[in-house]
């Protein structure tokens, strides 16, 4: 098989590229890294010095792509489904480039610190830190309702690597910091949670929910295994 996907079910960053491949149809082998085993992390770190999941090689081409954006990119280049996840018109695909930008910068960094800080010891907590990446929340919260007023998808009518990007970081922004008061927000996340591509990450994920630090804010519809959808009805 070309593709080889080297992630980890529980990171947000991985399910944003898994969304993509499940959209795009592209057969890949999924290789699960653990990161705390000494040997696997040095064949990764030689892989990818930075070591930061996911990765993917393109095993025809000798192609080793890191940063989720341009592995969708690639994908939508090398690997294309039935319908682009970057419009093909110039115009358009900077609109979603900015809201994929947005989704990782502005929802998923300040998560990840919130989550990080649950993780130091005692007496060094950043509460400043986390206060300051609450704020952000809020005020991304806040964009996105306007944006997305006009229901639909993040960037426009069509499903893209922009929509890739906002599941899995609403997914756990929403769990360290509810939005659910801004009533398009969560109208959007449950069109997110409709979605066959995000409904199979999430299936994939509940097994390793319970290592999440924050696990016992997991909403009890995302930790059934029968679900057909994760929308609220």
């Amino acid at each position: 098989m070309s593709l080889q996907l080297i992630y980890h079910p529980l990171s947000s960053f991985c399910h944003k590229v898994l969304i993509a491949l499940y959209e795009n149809g592209a057969a890949f082998e999924p290789r699960l890294i653990d990161l705390g085993d000494p040997a696997q992390g040095a064949e990764f770190r030689a892989l990818w010095p930075l070591a930061k999941i996911p990765v993917l090689r393109d095993l025809t081409r000798d192609e080793t792509l890191p940063e989720t954006s341009i592995i969708i990119e690639y994908l939508d280049q090398r690997y294309p489904g039935v319908r682009p996840l970057i419009p093909p018109d110039a115009a358009e695909a900077l609109k979603v480039r900015l809201w994929d930008r947005f989704f990782d910068l502005y929802l998923q960094v300040p998560m990840q610190k919130i989550v990080a800080d649950t993780f130091r010891a005692e007496g060094r907590h950043d509460a400043d830190g986390v206060e300051e990446a609450r704020a952000t929340l809020r005020t991304a919260y806040s964009i996105l309702d306007k944006q997305l007023a006009a229901g639909g998808w993040a960037s426009g009518v069509e499903f893209s690597l922009a929509d890739c990007a906002a599941a899995p970081a609403l997914f756990y922004a929403g769990v360290v910091a509810s939005f659910e008061e801004h009533q398009h927000l969560a109208a959007y996340f449950d069109r997110l949670c409709g979605r066959a591509s995000f409904i199979r990450v999430l299936k994939e994920a509940q097994a390793w929910f319970q290592f999440f630090p924050m696990c016992s804010a997991i909403p009890e519809r995302f930790l059934n295994p029968g679900a057909e959808t994760f929308a609220r009805g």
